[in-house]
């Protein structure tokens, strides 16, 4: 190894190679560092826009709930008042039930009255 002889040209070449790569790494840590940076930034942005979309979605969802439960407590009335409805319609055709059996006596004893005498 005493004889070793290297050109100067290599060295030197070698020596410029070994700046440029620590040039290189420097600046992709530095880049690095920048998008590590950027990522940070909009991952809290990110986190602040759900937080508020999420507050809107839940006030919307708080005034559609309020108008379903207005349409429902209207079909409990309506449906009260349908049932009311209803058994008024019963009442009547009871009441009409009674009035067709009397009519069918009534008629059946004025038959029976008026059928003797004709005779």
């Amino acid at each position: 190894m005493e004889n070793v002889k290297l050109p100067i040209a290599l060295v030197v070449a070698m020596a410029v190679q070994l700046a440029g790569g620590v040039w290189w790494v420097s600046q992709q840590a530095s880049t690095i560092a920048s998008l590590e940076e950027t990522v940070s930034q909009l991952g809290s942005r990110m986190a602040i826009e759900d937080n508020i979309n999420l507050k809107r979605d839940v006030e919307g969802n708080g005034i559609e709930i309020q108008y379903v439960w207005a349409d429902v407590e209207e079909l409990w009335d309506e449906l009260a008042s349908m049932t009311l409805a209803i058994g008024e319609i019963n009442k009547i055709k009871q009441r009409v039930a009674v009035m067709e059996s009397e009519l069918r006596y009534i008629n059946r004893d004025h038959r029976d009255m008026t059928g003797p005498m004709e005779k």
